[in-house]
């Protein structure tokens, strides 16, 4: 159908009732791309309707530069979907109506550059997936107003924002660029032998808790560059700006210690989103860790389906087993310990830990207390017996911010020390005040951490049937997944950084139900052909039908999530 069909539908349709929409639904061909309506919305009230544009490579005429590597076409689809949201402030003029009557809105993103089902670009073209509220008078069709947003308003959008001649070069090669630079950094940890960078000139601080945007300079507060301690100076190179320079943390155990208030947890923060690329200009684009890395906290309350925890705890009362350990209310240390074991499960090779959201009892265990409560009677061995081990059995390292535990000490590789924002190299210190105050401390849980084990769920526990709908799933903010008829809370994963994720995760247990537990796939096995699948087909492969407000998530997130789900059954 053509453009003028639309129009027509349009004029007939005005002022009947909001069903007439419907007629809408197909495509429409405006000369330069294809509009297609793909899903009608209810009434005025429901979530808005389903669009799409595709434009061909002969229209959108981007260099072929910007279709290859994979990555490049990812950072091209996240700038596209940022310059059509600009598109719709500037040409979309939001109408008096019922419900979302006028609003035109794609998925865009925040400071993480991610792999997005708004926008597909590739060889063949580009096609943009965004959601329209359609006109309503209660709900009466708005005929006219509809066709001012459909025929007018987006094919200016369109024109702005998807087509290369009317974007800014300039801006397209510095976001692409610096997303392959940050690639190539995080591609060159593993064979230096580090878990995390940070290029010094970072921007660490956020403007708070609820804006990830960087900290700006003003009167009332101070913004300290990052500037890394000589000792651990290390210069990458990046294909598109050249070599950098920055603090690598080598693999092993890293202590970041310091006063309250002077950064650790900040810095912290900034290495545990390193596993994501950033915009240009958010002050983190040159922090990179490796892409397994998992932060890990005491999560009192937590659902936990046969896990194998023994290396943390073992001996409890009565005879209850540890190494397939299950409650429905997990203590702080047995959620820590069974976090840990899950993130290993997944695959893991960095622990990032923070003191404060740890539970005490699962971190350290001192000469005092040993004293009093003999071994025999505590069925924890704490973290701080059992870190090394991680390291020497498993290859996987840990970054631990400390500030009122001392005997780390004893087992850190290095200690990094954070004073006003600036950080400097305090190992040999460390190991000066080891030998000066001896804790006198025995080391607990010997014979090695033990294998991790990989658990198969059955598929029976991935039930998302709600009533009469087969499947019910949504994401109810970043931190819930309305899974059927229960909800997953996710408020413990501090690496979820986008509802979409949230969305896609939800799909990714229903796939991992279908098509890996229904054959018997542990969930080590289950994970790798799903990210295997995500990465080959994209992620569409997650729904039945076009959807343009996806997010790729990591495969530890999956996990995650899997695992809190309270229906989860394993053999």
């Amino acid at each position: 159908m053509t453009e003028n069909r639309l129009r027509q539908i349009l004029q007939r349709i005005d002022g009947r009732g909001y069903k007439a929409y419907k007629d809408l639904e197909g495509e429409f061909d405006f000369g330069d791309f294809t509009l297609s309506i793909d899903h009608v919305q209810g009434d005025p009230f429901a979530s808005p309707s389903r669009l799409s544009v595709f434009l061909p490579d002969s229209v959108a005429q981007f260099p072929g530069q910007f279709t290859a590597p994979r990555h490049r076409r990812v950072a091209v689809g996240d700038f596209l979907s940022r310059a059509f949201h600009a598109a719709v402030n500037r040409h979309s003029k939001r109408r008096l109506g019922t419900g979302r009557s006028g609003e035109i809105y794609i998925d865009s993103g925040g400071q993480e550059v991610l792999e997005r089902s708004s926008v597909l670009f590739g060889s063949d073209g580009v096609e943009a997936r965004f959601y329209a509220g359609l006109p309503a008078a209660g709900r009466r069709v708005l005929g006219r107003q509809a066709e001012e947003m459909l025929c007018s308003e987006i094919p200016k959008i369109v024109s702005d924002s998807l087509m290369f001649r009317n974007l800014s070069s300039e801006e397209l090669d510095c976001h692409v660029r610096v997303v392959e630079d940050q690639e190539a950094l995080r591609g060159q940890l593993k064979e230096r032998g580090l878990v995390t960078f940070v290029g010094n000139a970072s921007t660490l601080p956020r403007r708070s808790g609820v804006d990830d945007r960087p900290l700006r300079q003003a009167r009332s507060q101070v913004v300290v560059p990052f500037q890394t301690p000589p000792e651990l100076e290390v210069e990458l190179d990046r294909p598109g700006s050249g070599p950098i320079t920055g603090m690598g943390i080598p693999e092993g155990v890293t202590l970041i210690v310091g006063g309250g208030y002077h950064g650790k947890s900040t810095l912290l923060r900034a290495i545990e989103r390193g596993v994501y690329n950033h915009v240009p200009g958010d002050g983190r684009e040159f922090t990179v860790t490796v892409s397994s890395a998992v932060k890990i906290r005491a999560e009192d309350g937590r659902y936990v389906e046969k896990v194998n925890i023994a290396s943390f705890i073992d001996n409890l009362p009565y005879g209850r087993d540890t190494k397939r350990f299950s409650t429905d209310n997990a203590s702080g240390s047995t959620s820590q310990a069974a976090n840990i074991v899950e993130a290993l499960e997944a695959g893991s090779k960095l622990l990032l830990i923070d003191e404060d959201t740890s539970a005490t009892n699962f971190i350290i265990r001192d000469a005092r207390m040993q004293a009093l409560v003999e071994k025999s009677k505590e069925p924890i061995t704490p973290f701080l017996d059992r870190v090394k081990d991680l390291k020497e059995e498993l290859g996987t390292s840990t970054i631990l911010v400390m500030g009122g535990c001392g005997d780390y000490f004893d087992v850190a590789d290095r200690v990094i020390m954070m004073d006003g924002y600036r950080p400097s190299c305090v190992t040999e210190k460390a190991k000066e005040v080891v030998a000066r105050f001896p804790t006198h401390r025995k080391v607990e849980g010997r014979g090695g951490f033990g294998e991790v084990g990989s658990r198969c769920p059955l598929q029976r526990g991935f039930d998302a049937s709600r009533g009469r709908r087969d499947v019910k799933i949504d994401a109810k903010g970043l931190g819930t997944i309305l899974y059927g008829v229960n909800n997953i809370d996710l408020s413990a994963l501090e690496q979820l950084v986008d509802t979409s994720q949230t969305r896609a995760i939800g799909e990714a247990i229903h796939f991992f139900a279908r098509n890996c537990a229904s054959k018997g796939m542990s969930i080590h096995e289950g994970l790798q052909f799903l990210d295997e699948e995500l990465g080959r087909k994209g992620l569409d492969i997650l729904k039945p039908f076009k959807a343009g407000n996806l997010a790729r998530p990591r495969i530890q997130e999956i996990a995650f999530a899997m695992n809190r789900l309270r229906t989860l059954k394993v053999e």
